[in-house]
């Protein structure tokens, strides 16, 4: 069964949409991070013999520094793409102003490197060099490799931080709610839960089956959350000095 019809008008409906902006990976990549982290936070503090509130403290503590900052750091990286596609349509203006003739060639020879040659590939010279704003959009995607569906950097570093959060929570709700003995095997099951999750998700997105895509991330979610432990179990005589 395919993704979608291919009759005519499914075609033209579909492309007049266009092509829309995916923020399935801020969502993963704050997830993911967000589990790891924390968990990690919760492990290293629980290898350390230390109490549950330390571990309530520096998780909360992670949940929003580190989650506010990676929702920044999104931000900035997402717009710096704006920015350099900004760059990039502005020379491409200036260039098509005060060199068309060498515009029209690097056309010319992006059409011949996608098979066009004679009069077909003059024509569809002039096709598009006939239309600026398709001129330009065809010098930024085959030139320059810019999408043309750009992420907002505001949703990108909400989706992130959202994420992050409701991700990063998980392993701090069993010391809220549960004795400090019983809270951590339930923080690594209901962290592995998540992990696995994750990883599930993001496998409608790609061809990797779901089980796989999961166990991949379960992995190395729990490889990262293992080194915390050992480090806080090995360095749990300083903590307690």
């Amino acid at each position: 069964m395919l993704e979608h019809k291919h009759t005519a008008e499914a075609i033209r409906a579909r492309l007049a949409d266009g092509t829309r902006p995916n923020y399935l990976r801020d969502f993963i990549y704050g997830g993911i991070d967000g589990a790891v982290t924390t968990f990690a936070i919760v492990a290293g503090v629980v290898g350390a013999s230390l109490s549950a509130n330390v571990v309530i403290i520096l998780g909360l503590a992670n949940l929003l520094a580190d989650g506010l900052s990676m929702a920044a750091s999104n931000y900035s990286g997402t717009k710096t793409e704006i920015d350099d596609r900004n760059r990039l349509r502005a020379m491409e203006i200036r260039h098509i102003a005060e060199d068309p003739d060498g515009e029209r060639e690097e056309i010319r020879q992006i059409l011949a490197l996608k098979g066009l040659e004679g009069e077909t590939l003059e024509h569809a010279v002039e096709a598009i060099t006939s239309d600026r704003e398709r001129w330009i959009a065809m010098m930024l995607a085959d030139e320059h490799g810019q999408s043309g569906a750009l992420r907002d950097p505001m949703k990108s570093a909400v989706s992130t931080f959202l994420a992050f959060l409701a991700c990063g929570a998980v392993p701090l709700l069993p010391y809220l709610l549960l004795p400090i003995d019983q809270a951590m095997p339930v923080a690594l099951t209901m962290t592995s839960i998540v992990f696995f999750a994750i990883g599930s998700i993001k496998s409608r997105w790609s061809v990797t089956r779901w089980w796989t895509s999961g166990l991949e991330t379960l992995i190395i979610g729990l490889g990262a959350a293992t080194a915390a432990f050992l480090i806080g179990y090995m360095l749990r005589d300083l903590a307690i000095a």
